[in-house]
């Protein structure tokens, strides 16, 4: 699990609810995050700009001020990563907070488990880019070229389209490695996850019917249950 390599991440949770915030820390506590919880809007502001934290899960409507307003506040003077709750739901509210400088928008009520790989896209996100590069896709048959955003087996091109290279190329670089699919989403896609949204099957679907069509039967692209997908190589 992606939590097991950051052991001592710090999340700050702002949130009003108390019975939510007592079980969002039980369950983050649980997975090895170091989790700070703040029951006010300014309180929270006041944390996230004075201390390290690693990502910031912040509700709306909170007291002292609200989550968009600390939002805006925030990013005057930090890049913590941010996720914001909401009850509201409405297309405006998610609007305004990707437009203050939200990650990812987790609209309330939501399982423990989503808010979980809802984090590990993020943070996964955040790492390879404190590394400043992907790890290099590792060793297949397939020549791979960034600048036309398509794959080569036996010299013909697959066709793939912008997002479904992205796609592939990602799980090219973790392989025998499922990732999730939110994290696809934020890397690949570059939006936020919704369990309604079916474009990723879409994509993943059109990828395999493409690298058949190359005759690339070396490579499999599965779909790990529960988790998102997985490529791995043909046993021979």
């Amino acid at each position: 699990m992606f939590v097991s390599h950051l052991p001592a991440a710090r999340i700050l949770a702002v949130e009003d609810d108390p019975l939510l915030a007592a079980h969002v820390q039980a369950h983050l506590q649980g997975s090895g995050f170091a989790v700070t919880l703040s029951h006010d809007g300014r309180q929270g502001l006041q944390l996230a700009e004075q201390e390290d934290f690693d990502l910031v899960l912040m509700d709306i409507l909170l007291p002292g001020t609200n989550g968009l307003d600390a939002l805006q506040q925030l990013r005057k003077r930090r890049g913590v990563p941010v996720i914001l709750m909401s009850a509201l739901g409405a297309e405006q509210d998610r609007i305004a907070g990707f437009s203050q400088g939200a990650d990812d928008y987790l609209p309330k009520p939501f399982s423990l488990g989503e808010l979980s790989v809802r984090i590990e896209a993020i943070l996964r996100r955040v790492a390879y880019e404190r590394r400043g590069q992907l790890p290099p896709p590792q060793d297949t048959r397939l020549q791979f070229d960034e600048g036309r955003a398509d794959v080569r087996f036996a010299g013909q091109w697959a066709g793939l389209t912008p997002s479904e290279y992205r796609v592939l190329e990602l799980l090219s670089r973790s392989l025998d490695e499922a990732l999730s699919k939110p994290f696809l989403y934020q890397q690949a896609l570059r939006r936020g996850y919704s369990v309604h949204d079916r474009s990723l099957d879409m994509h993943v679907s059109h990828i395999r019917r493409k690298l058949q069509a190359l005759g690339e039967t070396g490579l499999r692209l599965d779909t790990v249950w529960g988790k998102g997908y997985l490529l791995s190589r043909e046993e021979a």
